[in-house]
């Protein structure tokens, strides 16, 4: 992949070419006496769950209203949820007025670029529009050649309605975006068969409208059956799916959902979100996207420079193409103002619509054509559009590539890393318990501790050379040469989820322990670095180490766990 780092200020030609300055909207209602403002889908959301888990005399047809309401809550309009809020009769929390009806938000930060003031820009709410504006330069170092992709890790602001959850919903955040490019005609993968096999749970939009649970699925199958639209979305949601696993989140609160209808982004053809499961509830972690060509072909429009790929082929090909030509002085007569949303949407059909039309108009003189930027039909006669298939020979072929997105938001990964490797394990004490990050090495911050058993010269001596060994190897690790005994050390290096703990009891050999199972070897002083590495770097687990060295029994002192 190409890594490329774009400014966060983003021009508003760019933005509103994406589609983002007049449909980046979450719908809002107002307290209408004092103003506060409440994200519409929140309150009711808030509402329902209260009512199911407070109220002892609600009826089973109305719970499962409820539970029916909260399934489908993203695929409300404006206008479904607008009712449902004077339904229940919903007021604004803090102050209990009557609220507005749900309007569009936009969610973008607005600056101006420059000292005058005139040109106006956004803060960006996501990564991905810095690479497609730059798509022609990655094309050319990627040597013109499809697939490929780029990356970019950086921060994206949104104007959160109501930021809440801690750092689950916030106004600035870290995204990590991956544009897959791809040919549109084949979105096959040859690393599929690497990811096929693997089996978790999905929520596909049928299940939730229906009202059913998630449930495991092969992605293979998932792919094979259409439930997933391709082989690149399915390879990327089977590797998020092994990226969050390996992280440390719980594969039993991981699941894929799929987006219902009016939920999906204005550019996504097929989008699925890898949710994951903690006190707030299911949170949307990553977006798996399949974005078409839209991105690519709306700045190609308004920009004027196209952004295009090309398959040269070794013989030139005969082929049949679809020619649209419609009439801009007969659609300028009859639709004015309009003229340029009917014209694109003429060029826009596919060629079993144009081809539909063509019988029709040949057949009437006139159809009904859905102009979608309109919101109507329209009467298209025959004089405005002309329709043909015409052969002509082509030793190329251009087209314009469909991306295929993951979106990582890192600061949620992070808090549900924390919440699924938090655990609490018996103290000393009945009473007592002892808190645990159990951290995989592979995410630990600090990798290990060393610390000698007792505050002797000649065990510093060897904790210091381990130490600079630690250091040489890479290996993050603190020295802990306080008095303390050697169980507060323990739990201390617990706490924060240090993997191993290296106990320095001999100038020849120490013990190494483990956090989670509390089990401990004996190890060379000279080889000790190397085998926290191999821990550290996934070349052997625990296990495998314990099988090569022998185990050491820890005695009362050192097991003694600190006291509340």
């Amino acid at each position: 992949m190409l890594e490329v780092d774009c400014p966060c200020v983003t021009p508003e030609v760019v933005l509103k070419a994406s589609g983002h300055v007049d449909k980046f909207t979450d719908l809002m209602v107002k307290d209408e006496k004092t103003g506060n403002c409440y994200r519409a889908d929140h309150l009711l959301k808030d509402f329902c769950k209260d009512k199911l888990e407070k109220d002892q005399t609600l009826s089973p047809e109305k719970a499962e209203e409820y539970n029916r309401i909260l399934a489908i809550l993203d695929d409300l309009s404006a206008e479904q949820l607008g009712a449902k809020i004077r339904e229940y009769g919903i007021v604004a929390p803090d102050t209990k007025n009557p609220l507005s009806d749900p309007y569009p938000f936009n969610l973008m930060f607005q600056t101006s670029i420059g000292p005058s003031g005139l040109s106006a820009g956004y803060m960006r709410p996501e990564t991905a529009q810095g690479i497609f504006v730059n798509f022609k330069d990655l094309y050319y170092y990627n040597g013109n050649k499809l697939p490929f992709a780029a990356a970019q890790i950086g921060q994206a602001f949104r104007n959160e309605i109501s930021p809440r959850q801690g750092l689950l919903r916030v106004r600035e955040f870290t995204l990590a975006e991956i544009e897959h490019f791809v040919d549109p005609e084949d979105k096959s993968h040859p690393k599929f068969g690497d990811v096929s096999d693997l089996e978790f749970f999905m929520f596909p939009r049928e299940d939730q409208m229906a009202g059913r649970s998630a449930t495991r699925l092969k992605i293979g199958n998932a792919v094979s059956e259409g439930t997933v639209n391709n082989e690149t979305l399915g390879y990327f949601i089977g590797r998020v799916y092994l990226f969050l696993t390996q992280l440390g989140i719980d594969k039993d609160r991981l699941r894929f959902r799929q987006h219902l209808p009016n939920e999906m982004a204005h550019y996504a053809a097929d989008c699925w979100d890898a949710e994951i499961e903690c006190s707030y509830g299911w949170i949307e972690c990553v977006g798996i996207a399949d974005r078409s060509a839209y991105d690519l072909r709306a700045h190609s429009d308004k920009s004027g420079e196209k952004l295009e790929a090309h398959e040269k082929f070794a013989e030139p090909r005969e082929v049949e193409k679809l020619v649209i030509t419609p009439s801009k002085k007969e659609l300028g007569l009859a639709f004015k103002g309009n003229q340029r949303m009917v014209l694109e949407a003429l060029e826009a059909m596919g060629e079993t619509e144009a081809l539909d039309m063509k019988a029709a108009l040949e057949s009437k003189g006139e159809v009904e054509f859905k102009v979608c930027t309109l919101g109507k039909d329209v009467t298209i006669k025959k004089s405005m559009v002309s329709i043909n298939i015409e052969k002509k020979k082509e030793h190329q072929r251009k087209f314009t590539p469909s991306v295929i997105e993951p979106s990582f938001g890192i600061g949620r990964i992070i808090y549900c890393l924390f919440e699924h490797c938090f655990y609490q394990r018996p103290g000393k004490t009945e009473d007592e318990q002892l808190n645990v990050f159990g951290f995989p090495p592979l995410v630990a911050p600090i990798k290990c501790t060393v610390f000698p058993l007792v505050k002797l010269e000649k065990f510093e001596v060897v904790a210091k050379k381990i130490s600079k060994a630690l250091t040489a190897a890479g290996i993050s690790h603190i020295i802990d040469m306080t008095g303390n005994t050697i169980g507060k050390r323990y739990a201390r290096t617990d706490e924060i989820g240090v993997p191993l703990a290296i106990t320095v009891d001999n100038t020849t050999s120490v013990t190494v322990r483990d956090r989670d199972s509390k089990d401990q070897i004996r190890v060379e002083v000279d080889e000790v670095a190397s085998v926290v590495k191999e821990v550290m770097d996934g070349q052997s687990t625990w296990a495998d180490i314990m099988w090569r060295y022998p185990a050491h029994t820890a005695s009362a002192a050192e097991d003694e766990e600190p006291e509340p």
